[in-house]
């Protein structure tokens, strides 16, 4: 049974930092796609980022810059280094899989190509 649990968020003043990480079980597939999404109130689900075969990170426009992705494949565990926080990135953090292929440069932009969801992890940020 696949599992994704996401851990780390929490609330922060604008400026700080935090760190999440997903942690995924349950398949063996050697060729997979993890990615990082979050979705604020009232908003769609946005795609934040994901890192291809050859350790190529991506980001949406709105993170670029401030968050930093990292994968572990040995322990298949993604995490998401969030800095110079903003009101603006208050939503619930989630981790996505896509089993069976490797991300590409813009994978993270596809929700709907993702089958496995963890649970989620709030992140707030206050002004």
């Amino acid at each position: 049974q696949v599992q994704l649990m996401e851990s780390g968020g929490g609330s922060v003043q604008a400026g700080g930092s935090l760190r999440l990480s997903c942690v995924a079980s349950g398949f063996t597939d050697s060729r997979y796609c993890m990615a990082w999404f979050r979705q604020a109130p009232g908003k769609e689900r946005e795609g934040i980022a994901s890192m291809t075969s050859t350790d190529s990170a991506n980001y949406a426009d709105s993170v670029k810059g401030r968050f930093t992705i990292s994968q572990d494949n040995s322990n298949k565990i993604l995490t998401l280094q969030m800095n110079s926080l903003k009101p603006e990135d208050t939503a619930m953090y989630y981790c996505a899989l896509r089993r069976g292929i490797y991300c590409t440069y813009d994978t993270y932009r596809w929700a709907a190509l993702f089958g496995y969801w963890g649970q989620g992890t709030q992140v707030t940020v206050s002004s």
